[in-house]
């Protein structure tokens, strides 16, 4: 089966790829194969064809603990800075937004929208001048802005946040049916609309 190319970063072989490149590439410290797919959002063979393929250009390291390969960036290699850069640009909003999310109280659920999430779907259109973020709950808002504030320094694109209840995310505005109705790329919890 032959994949297309990712449309925010191109370079990459397939979508997959690159947010698994992502995945490991921003993520502190180890991961299993299983934590690994299911972050990257892959399945398990995928993961695990392109770790094997990493381990061969040296790119990640593995150690293994019993049965379980823990995979990490290979620090030692020339290609982990300039292809940790590139990630963090092309696809690493939607990792480094759900690290800092994680550590927002009162967050339920939160997901990216508009043209970047189309773009993650493959849906072709202009590149992204922005990453549209939708959390819902009833977090303090100063936490998800200056968190917005983090991703938006280190991806070199404005994060608009847009912060509603679950209530308000069962509002009926035009708004919020173009945000159900198209592309979105969960990062934390369910969607709110099932």
């Amino acid at each position: 089966m032959r994949t297309e190319a990712p449309l925010l970063a191109p370079i990459f072989r397939s979508d997959g790829q690159a947010r698994l490149l992502s995945v490991l590439l921003l993520s502190p410290g180890e991961l299993s194969l299983v934590e690994l797919a299911d972050r990257a959002n892959v399945a398990y063979p995928t993961a695990h064809r392109e770790v094997a393929r990493l381990l061969d250009a040296a790119i990640v390291i593995e150690r293994r603990v019993g049965r379980t390969r823990l995979i990490s960036a290979n620090l030692e290699s020339p290609l982990v800075p300039p292809l940790r850069e590139i990630a963090m640009i092309a696809t690493g909003p939607a990792v480094l937004l759900t690290q800092e999310f994680e550590h927002i109280e009162g967050i339920e659920s939160a997901f990216l929208y508009g043209s970047f999430a189309a773009r993650m779907h493959g849906v072709d259109g202009p590149a992204p001048n922005d990453i549209d973020v939708m959390v819902v709950g009833m977090p303090d808002p100063e936490s998800v802005y200056q968190a917005c504030n983090r991703v938006e320094d280190a991806v070199r694109r404005p994060v608009n946040p847009t912060i509603l209840t679950r209530a308000e995310m069962g509002d009926q505005s035009g708004f919020l049916a173009t945000v159900r109705g198209g592309a979105v790329v969960p990062l934390i919890g369910e969607l709110p609309w099932g």
